[in-house]
């Protein structure tokens, strides 16, 4: 199998194993629904730790709100009632006004921070240091996770206006924010490889050869893109151990240069009016008190 390292400009994103007979018009969409499924999991645990800290979202029309503007206007959030955390909540305002603030109780808290910890790490850009590959199986697993743990704590569900509820759903509305801009539509999707674009027509096989031991280098990006930065010639870590050995060698010679040749001249063997003082009898005279 040849061994994909996914980038995304020059940030590592996962690594990957595929055949090299697979078609690039089938490779590309793949690599953007790991991509895009990762991300969807990093905004699903991001969310689930706001919904343990601060409970469910509040309707559209509260969010932003004060407690007497809310009371002023007569409005009311219905969900509260009817989506009550598992074991009771616990109330914790939340200063931003985008959830009611009944948060669930300190077990229920951990069963999702617990779950979030696990679906990070499953899909973590470190699996890249540590040679793991990722597939869309650990994505999906991820999710099923971060479903679960939701379903335990929330048993009766959560509002349709959640925006934990609409990702698992597939209704998330990304238009207009950051995480909208990360998002590479698999339609859209492009591959690059040695500052080659990696034509659908084309087999993987057609660019890298029949080796299905080898591992490459692929950036991902969008269509219209042009091509993404070349790769230094040297990584990052190559780059720090060269300047430590350097900056070591300059110290070196900085202590040659402070010895110099001519420290020599401090020893005894070297003093030419050695010879004389011993014929006087003065040699080793200390001036001092006893």
């Amino acid at each position: 199998m040849v061994r994909l390292h996914v980038k995304r400009g020059d940030e590592s994103q996962f690594l990957l194993e595929v055949a090299g007979s697979d078609r690039l018009a089938d490779l590309a969409p793949l690599v953007a629904r790991i991509y895009n499924g990762r991300l969807k999991v990093q905004r699903l645990c991001s969310e689930m730790e706001e919904l343990a800290e601060h409970g469910i979202f509040l309707p559209p029309n509260m969010q932003g709100l004060t407690d007497e503007q809310i009371e002023e206007l007569k409005l009311k959030d219905e969900w509260a009632e009817k989506c009550v955390p598992s074991g009771g909540s616990v109330f914790k305002k939340d200063e931003i006004g985008r959830r009611n603030g009944h948060a669930p109780n300190e077990k229920m808290q951990q069963v999702i921070r617990k779950t979030t910890e696990e679906a990070k790490a499953l899909i973590s850009k470190k699996q890249v240091q540590a040679n793991v590959c990722v597939n869309m199986e650990m994505v999906k697993d991820a999710l099923d996770q971060l479903r679960g743990a939701v379903m335990i704590v929330y048993p009766m569900g959560l509002p349709p206006h959640d925006p934990i509820r609409m990702e698992f759903e597939d209704k998330e509305d990304l238009s207009g924010t950051h995480a909208g801009l990360e998002v590479i539509k698999e339609s859209e999707a492009q591959l690059w490889w040695a500052a080659k674009e990696l034509k659908e027509t084309k087999l993987l096989s057609d660019y890298v050869g029949k080796n299905e031991k080898t591992t490459i280098i692929v950036k991902i990006q969008k269509k219209g893109q042009g091509a993404p930065g070349r790769e230094p010639v040297i990584s990052h870590e190559e780059q720090k151990q060269m300047m430590l050995y350097y900056y070591k060698k300059q110290e070196e010679l900085k202590k040659l240069e402070e010895d110099d040749d001519d420290s020599f001249l401090n020893a005894e063997w070297a003093d030419s009016h050695a010879l004389k003082r011993q014929f006087h009898g003065v040699k080793d005279i200390k001036w001092g008190p006893r």
